[in-house]
């Protein structure tokens, strides 16, 4: 999608500009700064340009997909977009606004033209150049593309009829394609049939191509007579409020045609009280098809009369924010065909009656690979079904279907029907969520994403932008969120806060993304397997199982902005000079689990340079000139060899996460398991930074630490009890903090740290005073209730720390690991409310492990490890019942007995696995 392309270098010209780059010219310079105020002005001319074309894209659909006139006009328009975005970074580069050295740097040089870049004047002409391009790109537009504009045919009303195709295609499903609907189809009608007079609000929920308007219309054709009048209307993206009143008064009156006549002439309000009259006495039953807004169902729902007659209103919808205003208890999300209906489904497609709908044997295992393949999409199985049900019915056939079965998805005119549906999904995102969703596509398939680690490569691409005092983390979590409730992401797993952990995206959709990606030459994935050479005029490349070294001098090299790898597959990479050398435009390396050993020197050139990933690398030592690389926001070395960086890393002013822990004992049984690094002087510089992992406590870094006020996760290593005063007044500083991780420099170096702040995740490894339980600030309601997470290791508590902590009701998980020498530990009635995971590990001392009944009532999974083998265990086995998982070593074997008597009430609901 071009507006795509268009938006970020929109963006990117708007810092250019906002930078006030000709303002530092020194008087010295004044025919370079009239330079550079001219060029600002053409740039500023080109983004306003620019930004006309991005608007005017919006509004178009998926009418122009196979006009090859439109899409080269658009292909030329992205090539535009491309160069003005490659000149833009060289201005940033040339007059330092972007780049910290600043323009002094060139002051000093006689501003001598830096080594492969091009200069100031060269720049001004070819924004120049691209200004006329941009002029003859649109008079060429309103000389050969046509724009339709005309009423029959407009943006809104092409959308609206596609809509309504598409479900009328849904609606005329048989029976026989509804499969594994019985439970949501049975709810649906209780809810229809319930004795509650007052009106409800059901939503159905999904993402396109669950079957969302076949259930609703299944249910419909059997529940509609059992209501005094009833309608259904489609309603999509871009809809007419009065169409869609017209249409339902036209279902409601259907045996009235003097007032379907009637209300030819009138006008919106008059359609509204007219229907709110009808239905004030009704028992109604309304359905309202692919509602996409809250905005949408509220405008509608306004001419809805509420009254006591058992009325039912069902939207259908693929939006979590729409479906939250149904009724309480009234939402129905659809969920993908599990494997054994998806196959009954698929063999009643693909193979005829006269046969029973049985796959014939040899051809069961290809069969069975595009079923998979089809992920559980009804609208997929049906029409993959229905696509080789007229194919020969022969092993090559079959598997030459399953080989290009994701070529035929795009291209295939059988298939059309399931691209539109996916395909409206996508073009009603706004241009900022295209950006985030089209980059996740670019992994491979089944990916798990991690939340944390997409948001900073979000971030390092520029696809997020400021909103008010919010953090631009913040910001990219929203979009998260709201490709999440628009079902185009898949959520996996919450963590213990509630937020997103996991995802993943759904392969169908991926396929679609993936193809457009290509087409826009957004970015590509390369895998051996795929035989594609790089020679490709791409801004991203992700490289998945790839297990050669890749050689090629690709001629685009230069065009790169993003090469990720997303495994360890690759035995070397010795391609990173030549990035380095060539790809001065690089903003994105993401090189993790990587067999590298050195960074070239070359890096320093990568002026552009916003995300950095080595972890897990072999990587010993870092260049000294880290400090050109003035742009980084993210650094991540963790895992990696190297012991200390370089001074001048404390001149990177913008850096947001700093990675540099390095792990001793991987199983984190010594004591001294990781460490950090040392920053002797400057860390205050840092005041961006928000994630620092990990910092070896001395005197000249914890001097400065309080200044790091923006930080939200710090891991200390090596902190002696002297250190816990400045300590403790730095952590005052930080009212951000939410995740805390304190590492004492020996088992005797007692921990005092009182003090903490709106902390969510705390984890405290050393000595804690006797008694410092009970008077920690911190394990007080005002300031540990929003605690979630907590560890102690090695603290050697005599007390019994429980009814301590038992003020902490929001706990969700607590780890102890040689936290407590005494002999008895009690959870009692009503304790640790909301405690999923509890883990128990090396305390050899511990006699008697009593949980009353009451006692974590959530608890999920229970780690018991390296324990007292002659432990009393607690009687009776209520405890466990919840636990999904458990582990254990070295406890006795009554407790064993209770556990295997669960394990028979349970069933296969628990996950045993034994640790260590």
């Amino acid at each position: 999608m071009a507006e795509i392309v268009i938006l970020l270098t929109i963006k990117k010209i708007g810092s250019a500009l906002a930078s006030g780059a000709a303002d530092q010219a020194s008087a010295q310079f004044a025919k370079y700064g009239t330079r550079l105020i001219e060029l600002q002005g053409s740039m500023g001319r080109v983004a306003r340009e620019l930004r006309v074309i991005h608007d005017v894209l919006c509004q178009m659909d998926i009418r122009n997909q196979n006009n090859q006139v439109y899409e080269g006009w658009l292909e030329e328009v992205r090539k535009v977009a491309h160069v003005m975005e490659d000149m833009v970074d060289e201005y940033l580069y040339l007059v330092g606004g972007k780049h910290d050295i600043g323009c002094c740097f060139y002051m000093k040089k006689g501003f001598r033209k830096p080594r492969s870049l091009l200069s100031l004047k060269r720049i001004a002409f070819k924004v120049k150049e691209i200004e006329k391009d941009l002029a003859h790109l649109s008079e060429t537009k309103k000389r050969w593309v046509p724009m339709i504009n005309n009423p029959d045919t407009s943006s809104s009303r092409y959308i609206v009829k596609r809509s309504q195709d598409l479900a009328n295609i849904s609606r005329s499903l048989d029976d026989e394609d509804l499969v594994g609907v019985d439970k949501n189809r049975e709810k649906l009608e209780q809810w229809l049939a319930s004795d509650d007079l007052e009106s409800s609000v059901i939503a159905l929920l999904g993402m396109g191509g669950l079957g969302k308007t076949s259930l609703a219309a299944n249910v419909y054709r059997k529940e509609r007579d059992k209501f005094q009048c009833h309608a259904w209307v489609s309603i999509s993206q871009t809809y007419s409020r009065e169409d869609v009143l017209r249409n339902i008064i036209k279902e409601l009156f259907r045996d009235k045609v003097n007032v379907i006549s009637n209300t030819a002439a009138m006008d919106i309000a008059c359609l509204e009280v007219t229907m709110k009259r009808f239905l004030e006495q009704q028992r109604y039953l309304i359905i309202l098809d692919d509602v996409w807004t809250p905005e949408a169902f509220d405008d509608l729902s306004r001419a809805l009369i509420h009254n006591d007659k058992a009325s039912r209103l069902i939207i259908t919808t693929r939006e979590g924010d729409v479906a939250a205003l149904a009724s309480r208890g009234h939402i129905l999300t659809l969920e993908a065909l599990p494997e054994e209906l998806a196959w009954d489904l698929f063999c009643k497609k693909a193979y005829p009656r006269d046969t029973n709908h049985e796959c014939p044997a040899e051809l069961k295992p290809l069969s069975k690979e595009i079923v998979n393949k089809c992920k559980g999409l009804p609208l997929v199985i049906v029409s993959v079904g229905s696509l080789l049900r007229v194919r020969e019915k022969t092993i090559d056939e079959w598997r030459r279907i399953n080989d290009q079965l994701s070529w035929e998805l795009i291209n295939n005119s059988r298939l059309g029907h399931i691209r539109n549906v996916l395909h409206l999904s996508f073009i009603y995102l706004p241009t900022h969520l295209k950006s985030c969703f089209l980059y996740c596509s670019l992994f491979p398939e089944d990916y798990l994403f991690k939340r944390k680690r997409l948001i900073r490569l979000w971030i390092a691409e520029g696809f997020i932008e400021e909103r008010g005092e919010s953090t631009l983390e913040e910001v990219a979590e929203g979009y998260l969120k709201e490709l999440i409730d628009r079902n185009m992401i898949q959520l996996v797993e919450r963590n213990s806060f509630g937020r997103i952990k996991e995802f993943k995206m759904h392969d169908i959709l991926r396929e679609l993304a993936v193809h457009l990606c290509q087409k826009d030459c957004f970015g590509v994935t390369y895998e051996d397997k795929c035989g594609k050479s790089l020679e490709m005029d791409v801004r991203r490349l992700v490289l998945h199982n790839v297990t050669k070294d890749i050689y090629q001098t690709s001629s685009g090299m230069h065009r790169f902005r993003t090469v990720i790898t997303v495994d360890n597959s690759m035995p070397t990479f010795t391609i990173l000079p030549l990035l380095c050398k060539k790809s001065r435009y690089m903003t994105v390396l993401e090189l993790s689990g990587l067999p590298i050993e050195k960074i070239p020197d070359a890096i320093e050139d990568l002026f552009n340079l916003r995300h950095l990933g080595l972890r897990n690398s072999k990587v010993k030592m870092f260049p000294m000139s880290v400090d050109k690389l003035s742009n980084l926001l993210t650094l991540d070395l963790a895992r990696s060899d190297i012991h200390e960086v370089p001074s001048g890393i404390v001149k990177l002013k913008k850096l947001r996460h700093l990675f540099v822990e390095k792990k001793i004992d991987p199983n984190w049984r010594a004591f001294k398991c990781s460490s950090g690094v040392h920053i002797a002087s400057g860390l205050g510089n840092l005041t961006n930074l928000q994630t620092l992992r990990a910092l070896e406590a001395h005197d000249g870094s914890i001097r400065h630490l309080g200044e790091l006020r923006q930080l939200r996760s710090l891991r200390l290593w090596n902190v002696k009890g002297l250190y816990c005063g400045r300590i403790r007044d730095s952590l005052v500083q930080m009212r951000y903090l939410s995740n805390l991780s304190v590492s004492a420099s020996d088992e005797n170096e007692v921990l005092l740290l009182n003090v903490l702040p709106n902390l969510r995740k705390l984890v405290l490894r050393g000595r804690l005073a006797e008694g410092a339980l009970n008077d920690s600030l911190l394990f007080q309601p005002v300031g540990g209730h929003n605690l979630y997470r907590l560890s102690l290791s090695w603290s050697q508590l005599r007390g019994d720390p429980l009814p301590s902590l038992s003020r902490l009701s929001n706990l969700t998980q607590i780890h102890f690991t040689r936290a407590y020498n005494g002999e008895h530990l009690a959870f009692l009635t009503g304790w640790f409310p909301k405690l999923k995971t509890l883990q128990l590990r090396d305390l050899p001392n511990l006699k008697q492990l009593e949980i009353q009944q009451g006692a974590m009532a959530s608890l999920e999974r229970l780690f018991l490890i390296n324990l007292n083998s002659m432990m009393e265990v607690p009687p009776g086995i209520e405890f466990l019942m919840p636990l999904q998982r458990l582990g254990f070593h070295e406890i006795t074997s009554d407790f064993l007995l209770l556990l295997r008597q669960c394990y028979a009430i349970q069933g296969t609901q628990w996950q045993h696995s034994l640790r260590e």
